[in-house]
């Protein structure tokens, strides 16, 4: 019985997409179902883009993958059944198949029991080991060992990646989720501009400067109609992140996501703790450590208190009514634990409230089941806020993205989109 329970704690092994498939391939052909090579290679590509984390979404990735005709099911099912799920394994070409195996059902998410997993006919203290097993190697599998925890752990990395809060990430998935946020789009919403562009419908607004010089040019006195429109463009995107002692679990990866946004939304950013620091020139760099490094330098106030409502004056009065701020979309990265009077705070965020198209608070506690905006900074701030979410880990961005954008949550396909290093929300 301990021996049991240590193989049960024993973590499950990471499994590469690539030897998963070929193990597998290798499992189905020697059991007479004929599979070419290309198919286990799609195979691979499809376990590597979409990962499964369950048992029944790997075995449908495997099926549509590899089956191409009704008659070989029933031997995929026993195939599959023996390698990830400890049934046994199906008989060898030309001698008697077992019995079928139903496909794993939505339920199927635990590894079946010795009895359900005993072949025929055998002692109720023996159990016959798969064909093959889930680390694709040949022979039988390591007792105790779970079989299924092992094929899941090749997404569990990412997984974990993607859910965990980054308060608790240790400092090389810090690294790796930094790099993944640095990657993200930020897409504002679109307004008109004041410039316009010629347009070819009649439903468009008369350019009559356009037509007048064109009737110049021909010399003619009936001249062709010319139309044009207003053109768009992305609004103004302007970002201050809380780096104070209360924030600093969360900050180096925030500012990481400073760093994207300045360079691939032409955002403007700003830190602030006891006082605001503009950092946009600094986080211009491609080197995210030098980046970090400059940024830091560059704010003696980090990982200090936390003034708002200053913070906020002091961008409103030099930065925000001289045009930075009119018509932008204004994310504020705090927990709302401020050193003054809350009516300070509420008098600084109607200002910006005039002066914003859109203001995004983002408050990493806000994932804490019980929480609630009770403290006096964030409870005087969010009446002025269009959107208030948690961005408390990687998965969580998307919320920061889709209010940025202002039109709800991100689709999978959105989600899964890649701009070479990592996931992208933008249209």
């Amino acid at each position: 019985m301990a021996e049991d329970t240590r193989a049960a704690a024993l973590p499950p092994p990471r499994v590469e997409a690539a030897a998963l498939s070929a193990a597998f391939v290798t499992a189905i052909r020697r059991a007479g179902l004929s599979t070419s090579p290309d198919r286990a290679a799609r195979l691979a590509e499809a376990l590597h883009l979409i990962p499964p984390t369950r048992l029944d979404q790997l075995y449908w990735t495997c099926r549509v993958v590899l089956v191409s005709a009704r008659e070989q099911v029933p031997l995929f099912d026993a195939v599959f059944a023996a390698v990830f799920r400890g049934f046994p394994a199906p008989a060898q070409p030309g001698m008697p198949a077992g019995p079928a195996v139903p496909p794993p059902g939505p339920d199927a998410r635990t590894r079946p029991s010795a009895q359900d997993a005993r072949a025929p006919g055998t002692a109720p203290g023996t159990h016959r080991q798969p064909h093959v097993a889930a680390s694709g190697r040949e022979g039988p599998a390591e007792p105790g060992r779970p079989e299924q925890e092992a094929v899941l752990a090749m997404a569990s990395a990412d997984e974990h990646l993607h859910e965990t809060s980054f308060a608790e990430l240790s400092p090389d998935e810090v690294a790796e989720v930094r790099r993944l946020a640095a990657a993200l789009l930020l897409a504002t919403p679109l307004r008109l501009s004041r410039r316009t562009r010629a347009s070819a419908h009649s439903t468009a607004r008369l350019d009559v400067r356009a037509t007048v010089r064109a009737a110049r040019r021909s010399g003619t006195d009936t001249p062709r109609l010319l139309y044009s429109r207003r053109r768009q463009q992305r609004r103004k995107l302007v970002l201050l992140c809380d780096v104070s002692g209360s924030m600093e679990p969360y900050a180096r990866v925030f500012v990481s996501l400073l760093q994207g946004a300045v360079a691939g939304a032409g955002a403007e950013a700003f830190v602030f703790s006891t006082r605001l620091t503009r950092l946009t020139r600094q986080l211009a760099l491609r080197d995210p450590d030098e980046a970090l490094a400059r940024a830091a330098a560059s704010a003696p106030d980090w990982a200090g208190g936390t003034r708002i409502a200053e913070s906020l004056r002091r961008f409103v009065d030099e930065h925000g009514r001289r045009g930075l701020a009119r018509g932008a979309v204004v994310v504020i990265f705090s927990d709302g634990w401020a050193q003054e009077d809350p009516e300070q705070v509420a008098a600084q965020m109607a200002r910006l409230r005039r002066l914003a198209y859109r203001i995004i608070w983002v408050n990493p506690r806000k994932a804490a089941p019980h929480y609630e905006p009770l403290v006096g900074g964030m409870a005087a701030a969010l009446p002025y806020c269009d959107a208030f979410v948690s961005g408390h880990s990687y998965r969580a961005l998307a919320e920061v993205a889709a209010a940025i954008r202002g039109n709800g949550q991100l689709t999978d396909q959105e989600y899964l989109r890649t701009r070479g290093k990592g996931p992208a929300y933008a249209d």
